[in-house]
């Protein structure tokens, strides 16, 4: 069960990273953009860590102060969750 878990937050990570790259993408083209809101789920649907990635990487998003509270909420949601998940454990 492990490994099926760990399997989904790898790949819900590769797909936020690959999003919000696309997102830059179309922006630098000119193109329709993903919404914020769909970008926003990919994080809280567990890829966090690929969406924060690729913010740094591809400075995307990263001066738009409305966008960074959300996701750091995000990511403080799930970095909480985490260290519950795993108290819990021990």
């Amino acid at each position: 069960m492990k490994e099926v878990v760990l399997a989904m937050f790898v790949f819900i990570n590769f797909l936020a990273f690959i999003v919000y790259a696309l997102d830059k993408y179309f922006a630098i083209k000119q193109k329709q953009r993903i919404s914020e809101r769909e970008l926003h789920t990919f994080a809280l649907i567990g890829g966090f860590l690929g969406a924060t990635l690729s913010m740094a990487i591809f400075r995307h998003k990263i001066s738009k102060a409305s966008f960074l509270i959300k996701h750091s909420m995000i990511m403080l949601v799930w970095i909480v969750a985490i260290i519950y998940y795993f108290k819990q454990i021990v």
